[in-house]
């Protein structure tokens, strides 16, 4: 039976191509049919970076490679990928067309790899799965046939690590909250593969994967399954922290867990974390006014309709941070169901005296509905998408843009995550609620 879901929020396992183009000087090239990028990027684009966008190659895969198979076709665009565009690692995805007749991207991309090029492949035929899941699986293909090249001397560097976070494009916040997050472990003490956007040193970086001391997933569930890979592969161990910090409370957290689990310098990390807590307690003493004088103006209750990693991260920070009290909160990543339990218990501890009920949903015309019905709405902070712009006009709530597709926003290096995050969360939040309260 065929179900109808409105207002998607995530893209096919193709989405995996902005995964790549996350990457420096990384192109994906697409054995798909026409028009199966040009959604995505419309969805959860928002900038092209070396080569995607309108630049990505790809097959366009018609009748015809229905019909006999599309393998030629597949060599003629890497090669023209090759000669015309100057990358440094190609990774070559496929899409539903070619999953379903069968088409060997492997053994094609075979022939190049024993050239000695630098190119990978994955298979993300959209049925398969989601773009947070396929985002892991194309990880562990640049890992195996890539980045596995340069490891035989694979020693451990002391204070190395590699991050795993924010999911590249499908977080519109991505390039900052990596930003961010390198920013807050190297004050700590690490040097820090942050992989993707613009602190990265691109496929260099990547390179040097197999040396770090361990690994760290700040992140629900998306990283985990890179993170296990390279434990199994590499013999490198991770720490799991299962969600976005945000704001003073969860950064201060994150980092002494880091710093407790790498064993680093207690007096360096305290030092850096009562540095960045003093500027930032700082700056919001100074709103104390502003939240007394506007007080009864101000949100009381919030709805997230976020994936599970901004969910709980933002709803730790508004409540025991802002003291606005979480309703019903919505997580629309499609969790894998054996990710949920733990998910639901972050929820039930959110602060020491209160807990927050947790709906898994990917419908979210559903959810909307929901909301509309709930007796207390009034007055409530909405942190969703573009899509949820009417809902908030509808029941006069204010709305933090914060999930694809963004639509309403221009982001360049804008984050949510760390101290600095926090401190653009709380602008971005009270500057729309003055903008409607006027």
């Amino acid at each position: 039976m065929s179900r109808i879901i409105e207002q998607p929020r995530y893209s096919c396992a193709l989405g995996a191509q902005q995964t790549v183009v996350a990457i420096k000087k990384a192109v994906p090239i697409l054995h798909s049919g026409p028009g199966c990028s040009g959604k995505i990027s419309s969805l959860i684009g928002q900038g092209e970076g070396y080569a995607g966008g309108n630049t990505i190659p790809c097959t366009n895969a018609s009748e015809s490679e229905i019909v006999f198979g599309g393998e030629d076709k597949l060599r003629q665009v890497i090669e023209g990928a090759f000669k015309v565009i100057d990358a440094e690692l190609y990774v070559v995805l496929s899409g539903c067309t070619s999953d379903i007749v069968g088409d060997d991207i492997g053994n094609v991309t075979g022939f190049y790899q024993k050239q000695g090029k630098p190119i990978v492949y994955a298979e993300t035929g959209g049925f398969k799965s989601n773009n947070y899941v396929s985002h892991d699986e194309v990880i562990k293909a640049i890992i195996d046939q890539y980045v596995d090249l340069f490891s035989s001397k694979a020693e451990p560097q002391t204070g190395l690590v590699n991050v795993f976070a924010s999911v590249p494009y499908q977080d519109p916040y991505w390039n900052g909250n990596l930003e961010e997050i390198k920013r807050i472990l190297e004050g700590i003490g690490l040097k820090v593969n942050i992989l993707f956007g613009a602190e990265s040193e691109g496929v260099e970086e990547w390179k040097t994967i197999p040396h770090a001391q361990f690994n760290i997933v700040a992140s629900a569930w998306v990283g985990l399954g890179a993170a296990e890979h390279l434990k199994e592969k590499y013999d490198t161990p991770y720490v799991h922290f299962p969600y976005l910090p945000i704001g003073g409370i969860e950064t201060s957290k994150f980092l002494r867990q880091i710093g407790e689990f790498g064993h680093l310098d207690k007096n360096k990390v305290e030092s850096f974390i009562k540095k960045e807590e003093e500027k930032f307690y700082a700056h919001l003493e100074r709103t104390a006014d502003f939240m007394l004088e506007f007080r009864y103006g101000l949100p009381r209750r919030f709805y997230t309709i976020l994936d599970a990693s901004y969910a709980i991260g933002f709803s730790k920070f508004l409540l025991n941070e802002l003291g606005v009290v979480p309703a019903k909160q919505y997580i629309i990543d499609d969790t894998p169901e054996s990710y949920r339990e733990n998910i639901i218990e972050e929820f039930e501890k959110i602060s020491e005296f209160r807990s927050a009920e947790v709906h898994f949903a990917i419908d979210g015309g559903a959810i909307q509905e929901e909301i509309r019905k709930d007796p207390q709405k009034n007055r409530a902070l909405i942190l969703g998408s573009g899509w949820e712009r009417d809902l908030a006009s509808d029941i006069k709530a204010d709305l933090l843009i914060v999930s694809a597709p963004i639509t309403y926003r221009l982001v360049l290096n804008c984050g949510y995550a760390g101290y600095n995050g926090g401190l653009r969360a709380i602008e971005d939040i009270y500057d729309r609620v003055l903008d409607t309260y006027w």
